[in-house]
């Protein structure tokens, strides 16, 4: 990547910086955007290699699944489907340091790497006015993790911010320091009501009190829990068998390249998708889940070639394993 000019911290309620944040995210860069809880590192939710970025930008060890942040729980309502009891938690703590995981609609638009290939969504409609004006201006959900380099303390100042990422940050909103300091409260909905996946700014129990129920308790360190989102081995899996690491094409497999050398007979492949002929990794995860949807069905064995491991190239090797595990 060149070398960039670092941000400008600029004040958050500025017009001139809140069209300034807008016209980045529609360009499909990053933004730190203040938040009630911390700071965030925000990009189109439905654009995948701005998300891409994201993960490229904190050194994310895996793609694990972003929060959408909406202005309103009408948008909300275009990205997932609400059952009664998390309808009733969005209307007592939104705007808020709540997220809900629900179902995610077909038609929501947003981008695969967002959810890390996984069919529900996680939603927060945020409460601090800066945030709230810019997703308005926006007008599409944003995913935006924490603003800090992975593994790091998490941002709850502007110039937090630009000493983790502002290399990688087109503009960052300075609204001074963060109100709640810790991360927001996820919760998700199962087949046995709601579990609490991350304790944050809203108390576990005043979710209860409204639910008039116990959240469930959810294990986060057995990574045989299918409660928390990535933790399986056999993940994010097609229906075909995945075949890593292919220097050669096999008769009647589909192929996902990487690059502008291909494995040999890829001309045999019955379809193949290229995730970046250029070799760009960003652009290759961006494309990653798409490309195993497109090909799912189309062979019974997909051959993927070798793919550096590498800044995100780790994270796409990772989601590979997983698709490529002996199923249950």
């Amino acid at each position: 990547m060149n070398a960039r000019k670092l941000p400008s911290i600029r004040p958050a309620f500025d017009a001139d910086a809140q069209n300034a944040a807008v016209a980045a995210l529609r360009a499909g860069e990053l933004v730190g955007m203040p938040t009630e809880t911390v700071y965030g590192l925000a990009a189109d939710a439905t654009n995948g290699e701005a998300v891409a970025r994201i993960y490229a930008a904190k050194g994310r060890p895996s793609f694990n699944p972003l929060i959408a942040h909406v202005a309103d729980l009408a948008a909300a309502e275009k990205l997932v489907v609400f059952d009664p009891l998390s309808r009733r938690l969005a209307e007592a703590f939104w705007p808020g340091p709540l997220t809900l995981v629900l179902p995610k609609r077909a038609d929501a638009g947003v981008s695969d790497l967002a959810t890390a290939g996984l069919d529900t969504l996680a939603v927060r409609m945020p409460s601090h006015p800066a945030a709230h004006a810019l997703l308005k201006a926006f007008g599409r959900p944003v995913a935006a993790p924490s603003a800090n380099r992975s593994g790091h303390v998490s941002a709850t100042t502007a110039a937090h911010v630009a000493a983790d990422l502002g290399h990688a940050v087109s503009v960052i909103l300075d609204a001074g320091a963060s109100k709640v300091g810790v991360e927001s409260t996820i919760v998700a909905a199962t087949p046995r009501g709601l579990a609490l996946l991350r304790a944050g700014g809203v108390p576990r129990e005043a979710i209860e009190a409204v639910a008039g129920a116990p959240l469930e308790a959810v294990d986060l360190t057995d990574p045989e829990a299918p409660t928390a989102p990535g933790q399986l081995a056999s993940h994010y899996a097609p229906g075909a068998a995945v075949r890593l690491g292919a220097d050669e094409v096999r008769p009647g497999e589909a192929l996902i390249a990487f690059g502008p050398e291909l494995p040999r007979n890829a001309e045999a492949a019955v379809a193949m998708v290229n995730l970046s002929p250029r070799g760009d990794l960003i652009e290759a995860a961006a494309r990653l889940f798409s490309a195993l949807r497109e090909l799912d069905g189309k062979a019974a064995t997909i051959a993927v070639a070798p793919i550096p491991a590498t800044g995100l190239g780790e994270a796409i090797a990772d989601r590979l394993r997983r698709a490529a595990a002996p199923r249950p």
